[in-house]
């Protein structure tokens, strides 16, 4: 009889290593689960960190591209209000006769001087000049077309008369120039 105690013995033995087992099975899964739990956690704070590197990066472009645009750009107000400034002394240089020149002749060179210098300050700031000449074709991004009228001789969409000049700020238009356009239709 004292082998059904063995037999009982070694079930109690089994199932306590099953037992064991189990439990090792379930420490095992449930490492595995935390370890799992810490790669996504890892995972998703790696991401979070590159987004906000690439955040960073794009707000210093973004301040960068902003402050070279305010460089060229932030004066483009004065710029506009100093253009007419330079429109009323080309007139007045304009509108001078020769006999006026003889007699001014000192006047005439001071405000010639001062032409000078504003064209000077201008070109030191990034303002040029967009000056066409009759004949020359219509741009609509340079120009503001005035009147039209026909003209013998030339062709539509042609500058028959420059009223006033354009101007540019770098790259970007100031002031269109103002002109005449043919409107004579094509033969």
């Amino acid at each position: 009889m004292a082998e059904p105690k063995n037999e009982e013995f070694l079930d109690d033995i089994e199932e306590a290593e099953a037992d064991a087992f189990a439990e090792e099975m379930e420490e095992i899964d449930e490492e595995a689960l935390e370890v799992e739990q810490l790669r996504a956690e890892r995972d998703q704070l790696k991401d979070r960190f590159m987004r906000a590197l690439a955040d960073a990066e794009n707000a210093r472009k973004r301040s960068e591209r902003d402050r070279r645009e305010a460089e060229n750009y932030g004066g483009s107000k004065l710029s506009r209000d100093m253009l007419p400034v330079y429109d009323n002394m080309k007139r007045a240089l304009e509108a001078v006769t020769d006999e006026q020149r003889e007699q001014n002749a000192a006047l005439l060179e001071g405000i010639e001087l001062t032409m000078r210098e504003l064209l000077s300050v201008f070109k030191k700031h990034g303002i040029e000049i967009v000056a066409p000449e009759v004949g020359d074709r219509f741009d609509p991004q340079y120009h503001q077309a005035m009147f039209e009228a026909p003209l013998p001789g030339t062709k539509a969409g042609d500058i028959i008369q420059v009223s006033a000049e354009g101007f540019m700020l770098h790259d970007r238009l100031l002031r269109p120039a103002q002109v005449g356009v043919s409107s004579t239709p094509a033969s």
